[in-house]
């Protein structure tokens, strides 16, 4: 018999939710642990996986209106198995349709599912006279909530027209200067800043954002880190934290697979890259050398992404007080376990030249081939003169030993209350998978079959997917 799919209770005091994005749409094959919606509480946003495989079938649960826990909102036919077109039903948030059963054929039936689809798309569901289906973000609401702002009077610049942070805080500068909200995105930024107090979490002189217009930004020179701008944009930017080992034009393969112009920041942790004559005493102050240059730059919040040790750094920031973290995207990040391949972490860092290069680096994918020739000479050539070697091999020293990981932050990624997201290789032989289960149900986790330890080289398209969805 066909697999029913249900709204999940994703919180322990969630009565309803609301699904804000459907990932596959009626008579899609799909795949089981592929995600198939994003449903969204007023705490959280998460991604949920497909029961089984098989065909997508009586897609009842609508976007943007309010699901009772438990309610079917769609039906997965395994291959072979008849299929019954189901009535769209008031749990799943659709409207009732009145269907003259006698006179519709099978063809009918599928032209009104398509109308009612329409329909769902054309109209405000009402029940008590009350607008229901605003389209928003988790933090929107929740601003929008302390602010006594009615989402309803809003209009979302998102996708579907769903209201973001930005545009609440607009609302409230607005309410506050007694006069509209300024309609240009570039103006509303230099207004928030003079009419909203900066966040409690940011200290003070850090509450005006980086301008939005897309000229190039400025570098300081007192930022404890090397860093560099590897996109001009507008909007919050996008901090990029790579991992042990490695360095920020690292990600340049991932960033290839965005087309929307994001401002995004690199980071060289210390010992690496441009920073390579940095040197941190452990895992708190490679935090702080973060910390310090994110304030040098003056960025007052931003989206953070972060891959191996860069993710565990990553996390670290986002619970500080440094920063307003939007959202946090963790590529098979450190710190959610005890042991670790501490032979890799020794290994790489000593490796200068190109052949050892080549064998570590090959030791990180599932597939070799995912490594260009380009990418391991490039890697070889920035460590062929052992400075990095050097300092890698003193860092890792004081972060690794005997298999283990010296620093954890696992719980301060459960404390978090931005949406995050976790990516991690099934095959990955540097941090193993298993560490990551058992996390609350708010953070979306992906596991990529094949894949190991550099799913944002492995799996790029869908990583950088999985960040438009984060920063959008």
């Amino acid at each position: 018999m066909p697999t029913e799919v249900i709204l999940p209770k994703v919180d322990m005091d969630m009565a309803t939710g609301q699904i804000s994005r459907w990932f596959r749409k009626e008579g899609d094959q799909i795949r089981k642990g592929e995600p198939l919606f994003e449903i969204e509480t007023d705490k959280a946003a998460m991604e949920v996986d497909a029961p089984a495989s098989g065909t997508l079938r009586n897609v009842t649960g609508a976007e943007g209106v309010d699901i009772a826990v438990g309610a079917p909102v769609a039906w997965i036919y395994a291959e072979g198995e008849r299929f019954e077109a189901a009535a769209p039903t008031a749990d799943a948030g659709r409207p009732d349709v009145e269907v003259d059963s006698g006179s519709v054929t099978p063809n009918d039936a599928a032209m009104l599912a398509g109308r009612a689809e329409d329909i769902l798309q054309e109209t405000p569901v009402v029940a008590g006279g009350e607008r229901r289906g605003v389209r928003a973000t988790p933090l929107a609401r929740r601003l929008a909530r302390e602010a006594g702002l009615d989402l309803s009077t809003l209009t979302g610049r998102g996708p579907c027209g769903r209201i973001g942070r930005e545009e609440v805080e607009e609302a409230v500068a607005s309410a506050r200067r007694g006069a509209a909200a300024p309609k240009p995105e570039a103006a509303a930024k230099p207004a928030l800043a003079a009419a909203l107090p900066a966040p409690a979490s940011v200290p003070a002189g850090l509450a005006e954002q980086p301008s939005t217009a897309s000229a190039p930004r400025t570098v300081p020179t007192d930022a404890p880190l090397h860093a560099a701008w590897l996109r001009e944009g507008a909007g919050t930017p996008v901090i990029l934290i790579h991992g042990f080992g490695s360095e920020l034009a690292s990600w340049r393969p991932m960033l290839a697979e965005i087309a929307e112009a994001m401002p995004v920041l690199g980071l060289d942790l210390p010992g690496h890259g441009g920073s390579v004559d940095r040197v941190a005493s452990g895992f708190d102050d490679l935090v702080a050398a973060v910390e310090e240059t994110i304030r040098a730059h003056g960025i007052a919040s931003a989206h953070l992404v972060g891959h191996s040790l860069g993710g565990a750094v990553a996390a670290a920031v986002a619970s500080g007080i440094t920063l307003d973290a939007r959202s946090l995207l963790l590529v098979a990040p450190g710190g959610f376990g005890p042991d670790i391949d501490t032979g890799f972490t020794d290994g790489f860092a000593r490796a200068t030249q190109e052949p050892a290069v080549r064998a570590w680096l090959h030791h990180l994918v599932a597939d070799p081939a995912a490594l260009s020739d380009g990418f391991v000479r490039a890697t070889a050539r920035a460590r062929a003169d052992g400075r990095q070697a050097s300092a890698q091999t003193d860092l890792g020293h004081r972060l690794f030993s005997n298999g283990t990981q010296h620093f954890d932050v696992r719980r301060l990624v459960g404390e978090l209350s931005i949406p995050v997201k976790i990516v991690v290789g099934a095959e990955d032989r540097v941090v193993s998978a298993r560490h990551f289960a058992g996390l609350p149900g708010r953070i979306a986790l992906h596991i990529f079959a094949r894949t190991g330890h550099m799913p944002q080289i492995e799996q790029r398209a869908e990583v950088a997917r999985l960040l438009r969805e984060l920063v959008r």
